[in-house]
């Protein structure tokens, strides 16, 4: 049955390569009268951890919450991507030092698996686990937020937001209202998730009916409580709306300033591999699927485009050349003991029968493009060019013929694991195949999808936005490289790197206290001493931890070229972070004043994106953004107006980080202080 599913979904891969307060043109009417209004105070566009952490805490608040999501399940980086391994610090998880909405999705983890929070033994994480519980304990947990809140939760699955309705008031602009589309399956074909995203994201945003989908428009629009009406001045938004998606959709159809790829080269961000901005170069993205261990041998009949890929597939490292130690990496699923074994270094259980893998390996089903003819996230040029800035036109921003090669290369690194027998890195006699292994396929496998992909790719990096000017930035704020890097930068490589004059601007940033000597001093910059620890920000509404974890773009188009390296100098920031914190002035986009940013898509640059993405950080920052929007609400105020007299002090400000700590959501980590140059314990 697996073999069947799975040859036919390789058939349709084949097959499918193919004035003031005046609306202005981000919005055209749509084809016919929306067939549902729905009120909302928070709008939650993006139901990945990041949106489900906004929705809580929203929720909490006694907030009527709408969440829409592309897919039909909750979760992102644990249900839909399928990367169901928790990524966390030793320190942080040792003092559980997390917020209070992810410390409770650990608990119900843990119960759901009569207290074992990793069911499937693996050694990368405390916690892997099957990616369709994620989803069912996400719902549980805010259908009882909802309840103890006393809020409101409407949920759109299956539902992208299609146009803006954008108003002008002098120098700032308001979203009014949100057109979304509601798809489901059309009389007669196979139910949702049979096809890959790359032969259905398109036909989801446009409004026809199709004759594989029935749409449904709505349009989102503010509910505002009696109560509050007379609070609330002229000009102040009724509701919030989050960008909590996973490439910043929004951010992109609003048409506020972000940035894509690689930043250029500067005291800020002094590894970037590039002198100039290049927004083509992002992380890899990569569709995970399961794989279950059998007993017996099984016949795998290679697909015809195997060979395109098979190329590209390694190991990597001689450290990790074993399949026994990959199989079990993320193994989410292990219900009995293996015997004992070691490889690298590294201590696990060898695989048995019936453990189910997951699996996510750069080299392996991560597909990495990072030129103008293969980039997955269109820029906004290349949105222009496409006329998905038109209004009605947006499709969602992705290139789909990307998204297609991508399921091949996945499906691709399964057979090379089971039949494989070259490595593009280690050479010839490394890999053997490994027969006693079935992919895992159909709406009850792992990845709850007939093709056995995951049903949406795991994203590493989307549109990031520029924040609003600020002191000391006036460009507009983002969260750099030398905010968050242990590095010392005291090697060659950034003395012969950097010109003479960025070098010592680069170590007088990062003097501390010591900043004011080290800008009299005439001492040379290799000398003047860093401090240990990362950028304290006044407007701190959440935290993070994770090491600076790159997985490059590559050199050519396209990525599986025989032969094809990774860009020159994209590890060179890659490394150790300090504990970081989440300035809620990365959450605020320009232009827009109710507006606000979760998940990946804040600012922060190429570089610190690698950081701020896995799964803890994104609940922090929803839980920020949710928490945000309802104290915004309740003070009749706009979140930029929180942080605009910076670095004065802000007392409404100060009063929601005191919100934010009071329902256990840290701010700062223990023991933060400019004083505090000790964090050699936290790793």
């Amino acid at each position: 049955m697996q073999r069947r599913r799975l040859a036919a979904f390789i058939s349709l891969v084949l097959a499918s390569f193919t004035p003031p307060l005046i609306p202005f043109s981000v919005l055209s009417a749509p084809p016919k009268t929306p067939n549902q209004t729905v009120e909302c105070e928070i709008l939650v566009t993006g139901a990945g951890l990041a949106g489900v952490a906004t929705a809580y805490e929203g929720l909490l608040a006694g907030r009527t919450v709408c969440m829409t999501e592309i897919t039909d399940w909750m979760g992102g980086q644990i249900s839909t991507q399928g990367t169901s391994a928790l990524d966390e610090r030793r320190t942080q998880r040792l003092q559980l030092f997390f917020s209070r909405g992810y410390l409770e999705l650990r608990k119900r983890i843990a119960d759901k698996y009569n207290g074992n929070l990793n069911p499937g033994d693996c050694w990368v994480s405390d916690s892997c686990f099957l990616p369709h519980d994620g989803h069912e304990i996400l719902y549980d947990m805010l259908q009882d937020a909802a309840k103890k809140g006393r809020g409101q939760l409407k949920w759109f699955p299956a539902t992208v937001v299609k146009q803006l309705e954008i108003s002008r008031a002098g120098s700032e602009q308001t979203i009014q209202g949100a057109i979304a589309i509601q798809h489901r399956p059309a009389a007669g074909v196979p139910p949702l998730n049979t096809l890959p995203l790359s032969q259905t994201i398109e036909d989801s945003y446009r409004y026809e009916n199709s004759a594989r989908l029935n749409k449904e428009i709505l349009r989102f629009v503010p509910l505002e409580r009696s109560e509050e009406r007379g609070v609330r001045s002229e000009g102040v938004s009724k509701w919030y709306v989050v960008d909590a998606t996973e490439t910043g959709e929004l951010i992109a159809l609003a048409d506020v300033p972000y940035r894509l790829g690689i930043d250029a080269r500067s005291y800020l961000e002094p590894s970037a591999s590039s002198t100039t901005n290049d927004p083509y170069c992002t992380q890899g993205f990569t569709y995970t699927f399961a794989m279950e261990a059998t007993k017996d041998p099984i016949g795998h009949n290679i697909p015809p485009f195997y060979s395109q890929y098979s190329a590209y597939y390694s190991y990597e490292l001689p450290r990790l050349a074993s399949f026994p130690l990959v199989f079990t990496y993320r193994r989410i699923w292990s219900p009995k003991d293996g015997e004992p074994m070691s490889f690298g270094g590294i201590n696990f259980e060898a695989p048995v029968p019936d453990d189910i893998s997951m699996q996510n390996w750069t080299w392996g089903n991560d597909y990495r493009p990072g030129t103008a003819v293969d980039n997955l996230i269109y820029t906004r040029a290349q949105l222009q060019a496409s006329g998905q800035l038109l209004p009605g036109n947006w499709l969602g921003g992705l290139r789909t013929e990307s998204l297609r090669k991508a399921e091949e290369h996945a499906i691709g690194y399964f057979y090379w694991l089971v039949t494989g027998t070259t490595d593009s890195q280690l050479g010839d006699g490394v890999k053997q195949p490994q027969p006693n292994n079935r992919y895992l396929s159909g709406l009850d496998s792992p990845m709850g999808t007939v093709h056995g992909l995951s049903k949406y790719p795991y994203m590493r990096e989307g549109r990031r936005i520029i924040g609003r000017p600020s002191w000391g930035q006036p460009e507009g704020f983002t969260v750099w490289e030398i905010d968050i890097s242990r590095r010392n930068y005291n090697d060659d490589y950034y003395r012969q790197t950097l010109s003479p004059q960025m070098y010592r601007r680069l170590k007088i940033a990062l003097a501390g206290l010591e900043t004011i000597n080290a800008i009299a001093s005439t001492k040379p910059p290799e000398q003047i001493a860093r401090r240990t620890r990362s950028t304290i920000f006044p407007d701190s509404v959440g935290i993070g931890h994770y090491a600076i974890d790159f997985h490059p773009c590559m050199t050519k188009s396209p990525p599986e070229l025989p032969g094809n390296t990774e860009r020159e100098g994209e590890r060179q920031g890659a490394g150790e972070a300090y504990p970081f914190q989440i300035p809620l002035r990365a959450m605020i986009p320009q232009k827009i004043e109710n507006l606000l940013v979760a998940g990946k898509s804040i600012a922060t640059s190429h570089i610190a994106s690698a950081a701020y993405r896995v799964h803890s950080f994104e609940w922090s920052v929803g839980a920020a953004a949710g928490t945000t929007a309802a104290f915004s609400l309740e003070k009749a105020i706009a979140p930029y107006q929180l942080v605009d007299d910076l670095p004065r002090r802000e007392p409404l400000l100060e009063q929601l980080q005191y919100r934010l700590q009071q329902n256990n959501n840290p701010t700062a980590f223990p023991d933060t202080s400019i004083f505090n140059l000790d964090w050699d314990d936290w790793r």
